[in-house]
């Protein structure tokens, strides 16, 4: 059984998930780690639970999502899994970031690719890879079906979607995502997103404004 650690983390109050069982093995999604002391209280998670990252994989490369990408790899020796339209997202993160006021030390090395239906192993637990664009381009989530949860990335959140306004984005391309590849999951199905509190597929049914 899958172990959900989340972790809020930079400017933007980015949710980073931490996912283990009872191997060992433990996979990171989204490391927005910025700051050392937000790198420091990763490591030391991942110290205290005596767990191995095995895996580094993104919902999508918004700068936010990434700011920790380059630390994880140089630490954990762990190359991103993406889908494919991210690439030039992740690219892009280092002018994104000036567009903030921000810098950042971006990472430069191989990449491996996500797609529809794919299935991620930790053991015997696994997550499907749903493609979920509107967002960005290539935005994925990932859902235990076995555990009954969905990790979503900024398609949806409580009450709420996500932005469309940034370069790949589309409104109507986001809400397509949600209504046949999210809102066909069961309605108990929790949803950890990239910013907030934690929701379910039945209340954004019954009370998301924007669906």
């Amino acid at each position: 059984m899958l172990t959900i650690q989340s972790f809020t983390f930079n400017p933007a109050s980015e949710n980073t998930y931490i996912l283990f069982n009872e191997t060992g093995n433990a996979i990171i999604i989204d490391p927005g780690c910025y700051t050392p002391n937000e790198q420091h209280a990763l490591q030391l998670f991942i110290e205290l639970n005596d767990i191995k990252l095995v895996q580094l994989i993104n919902t999508h490369c918004h700068l936010d999502h990434v700011f920790g990408v380059k630390w994880i790899h140089e630490n954990y020796d762990l190359e991103p899994f993406i889908h494919e339209e991210e690439k030039k997202v992740l690219e892009y993160a280092p002018q994104s970031a000036l567009m903030w006021g921000l810098t950042m030390d971006n990472y430069r090395g191989n990449v491996h690719f996500l797609k529809e239906g794919d299935v991620i192993h930790i053991g015997e637990d696994k997550l499907t890879i749903l493609h979920t664009p509107g967002h960005s381009p290539g935005s994925v989530s990932f859902y235990c079906k076995e555990q009954g949860f969905v990790i979503s990335g900024d398609v949806l959140f409580k009450e709420s979607i996500g932005r469309t306004d940034l370069p790949g984005g589309n409104h109507q391309t986001l809400l397509d995502s949600i209504r046949t590849k999210l809102f066909t999951l069961p309605d108990s199905t929790i949803v950890y997103n990239g910013h907030g509190s934690t929701t379910t597929i039945g209340h954004e049914k019954q009370y998301n404004p924007y669906l």
